[in-house]
């Protein structure tokens, strides 16, 4: 007896509905036939007045740029503009990649807006969503392609990173951490406050953790609910009330779970580390980079340069905390040590150039306003003892081989995504030009100018 397949309300044999599904596979094939095939996009040709195309090279003049759909073709002094492409006229300024922020928080309440100091009891985490909005559109508009984000409640970066894959609000690339890692009462959690104020003590998956297997689940969360990149903090902080700013926070095995854990499911690991211990520690772990390194010494510029271990930083948020008016902006306990930090971070950091550690760029914006960032530059060069070319640099290829995208952002060259900005005048002759962004594409979209 033939078997038969059977909807709910319905007794349709089997043969028939083989038979009518074959009847309208037959149809669409026809009308797929009959359909107007999609055209291809069409090329876009950017003139540039000069290009540095984020690897080090010599700048060149009068390079054109080919780009079909969201990647670039071509991109060179000698290449031919093809026909029927939409020329856009760059021949004035400076055309360089896309820049990446390897160090921001992207989403949440900056610090200085309203009452920044309570924003973890009085922002929820749709707050936090509407604020990582705004901030993105500044921090795309003001060049910054890509953005790795070092840590945000309630998996708001991951929501703003699907919103702008998917079209819905404009920013950049993101990388998300989801909640950063941190011991009980350290740098990552919310300190400060009298006890039984919150619901429950937070835990692992809101990224606080103690002893190896808390720490594995909390990995292991955060890359469930849709982490890119694992954030651990191996040291006090500025901002973070009842720690010091260079105290070890967790301890060399704890860190090492953590970066085998991660690296196990493909993602890498970002550090916040101030002190000098907790510096060593983390790269001894096997960390991808170490974020801030403000009090660095000569072991631990050795060990990261020996081991390949990225330092980023973050010079802008070490001026805002530790340099001049520090004391007007933030609560006396929190400038105190943020003079600390400054003070240090400026010694490392040549320290680290010298040594020949590689440095990605990142500013942990959120401590000041997003769309600021680019004064970084200007910081890496006069405080860092980098040239204008390393600083752009640090902003490119190398931020991307430090977030593994090497082979898609950081430099503008063939199969690269079509993400680039344009500056007037030589930035290598006044690396504050970096400030004054004209023109920004990303992925072959353009943001901002012609």
């Amino acid at each position: 007896m033939p078997t038969t397949l059977r909807r709910p309300g319905a007794g349709v044999p089997a043969v028939s509905v083989l038979a009518a599904a074959a009847l309208v596979a037959g149809a669409a094939v026809l009308a797929a036939q009959d359909a107007p095939r999609p055209q291809p996009p069409q090329p876009i040709a950017i003139r540039a007045g000069t290009l540095i195309d984020g690897t080090g090279a010599a700048p060149v003049r009068n390079a054109v740029i080919v780009i079909r759909g969201e990647r670039i073709e071509a991109a060179g002094p000698g290449v031919a503009i093809p026909q029927g492409a939409r020329v856009i006229d760059l021949s004035r300024h400076t055309v360089l990649p896309g820049f990446i922020d390897a160090h921001v928080h992207i989403t949440g309440r900056p610090v200085g807006e309203g009452d920044w100091v309570h924003a973890g009891v009085t922002d929820s985490p749709a707050d936090d969503a509407l604020w990582g909005a705004l901030n993105a559109r500044h921090t795309l508009e003001a060049g910054f392609t890509t953005v790795r984000n070092a840590g945000a409640g309630g998996f708001t970066d991951v929501a703003l990173r699907e919103a702008i894959n998917a079209g819905r609000v404009p920013g950049p690339r993101i990388l998300a951490a989801g909640s950063a890692i941190g011991i009980t009462g350290g740098h990552c959690d919310d300190n400060g406050y009298r006890p039984g104020l919150f619901a429950h003590e937070p835990g692992p998956l809101e990224g606080v953790a103690d002893g190896a297997d808390q720490v594995r689940l909390a990995v292991r969360l955060q890359i469930k609910y849709g982490a890119d990149v694992i954030k651990i903090c191996a040291t006090g902080g500025v901002l973070s009330q009842g720690d010091a700013v260079g105290a070890q926070q967790y301890t060399e095995e704890e860190m090492r779970v953590a970066v085998e854990t991660a690296h196990l499911l493909g993602r890498r690991v970002e550090t916040h580390a101030h002190g000098t211990e907790g510096i060593k520690a983390a790269v001894r772990s096997g960390v991808n980079s170490i974020d801030h390194g403000s009090l660095l010494d000569a072991e631990g510029a050795r060990l990261m340069a020996e081991r390949g271990t990225f330092l980023v930083p973050t010079l802008m948020a070490a001026e805002v905390v530790g340099g001049p008016g520090s004391e007007r902006r933030l609560p006396a306990w929190a400038a105190a040590k943020g003079r600390v930090v400054w003070d240090g971070v400026q010694r490392s950091v040549r320290l680290a150039v010298a040594g020949g550690v590689r440095i990605a760029f990142g500013t942990d914006a959120g401590v000041f306003p997003h769309g600021t960032n680019a004064h970084e530059f200007e910081l890496l060069v006069s405080v860092g003892g980098m040239t204008p070319m390393q600083a752009i640099q640090a902003a490119t290829a190398n931020a991307a081989a430090l977030l593994g995208l090497e082979d898609d952002i950081g430099s503008v060259a063939a199969g690269r995504f079509a993400d680039l900005v344009a500056v007037p005048g030589d930035p290598l002759a006044n690396i504050g030009l970096l400030r004054q962004v004209a023109f920004v594409m990303k992925g072959g979209e353009v943001v901002r100018g012609p």
